[in-house]
């Protein structure tokens, strides 16, 4: 190194030297702290802004998800019911068929069998949550799940109960799909 390259360095590392150039660090430094808490704090409330839009994103889907699932329920429960309604006369015929059975003993067997039908056809309706609806001789009459074939006198049943059911009603859960024919004392 040359002897006026060398006297320059030690100069400008004399602590004079040193101290001007650093007299302006402070200020410097004090804005770009501003500017960078500034850039922090725009940063944490766009943040705020889009972990809140998130979360109502996902609100507004588990909503939809709730609804979506509700109304595929529906349309199952509707279309089952419309299924069943087909075959309620069935089991109506195959009910009058074993209440008129023939006294015959030759016909026990087709007897068990026309009673073994009507049972499986039963539990399968049980396991799709079809059940009839229970009315019995007496009971108050009760329109929700109840329609009147006729209302008529009757010294043995006081007014508005059921003298006889003649058609089973059933329900779907807690639905009526076909409510019960009564007839009603008056």
């Amino acid at each position: 190194m040359t002897e006026s390259k060398k006297h320059k360095k030690d100069e400008e590392m004399r602590p004079e030297a040193v101290s001007d150039q650093m007299g302006s660090f402070p200020a410097a430094a004090e804005n770009g702290l501003e500017t960078l808490q500034k850039a922090v704090d725009t940063l944490t409330a766009q943040s705020a802004e889009y972990l809140d839009s998130l979360q109502r994103e996902r609100a507004s889907f588990a909503n939809y998800k709730k609804r979506v699932d509700q109304d595929n329920r529906l349309v199952y429960e509707n279309a089952l019911a419309d299924i069943i309604k087909a075959f309620l006369p069935v089991v109506d015929d195959l009910e009058r068929a074993l209440k008129n059975k023939p006294a015959d003993p030759d016909c026990e067997a087709w007897i068990s069998g026309v009673a073994l039908i009507l049972q499986k056809l039963m539990k399968t309706l049980d396991v799709k949550g079809i059940a009839p609806l229970n009315v019995q001789p007496g009971d108050d009459f009760d329109p929700a799940f109840q329609e009147a074939v006729t209302h008529e006198d009757n010294p043995q049943y006081s007014n508005s109960q059921v003298i006889e059911v003649v058609q089973t009603g059933y329900k779907l859960k807690d639905r009526v799909i076909r409510p019960a024919l009564v007839r009603v004392a008056k």
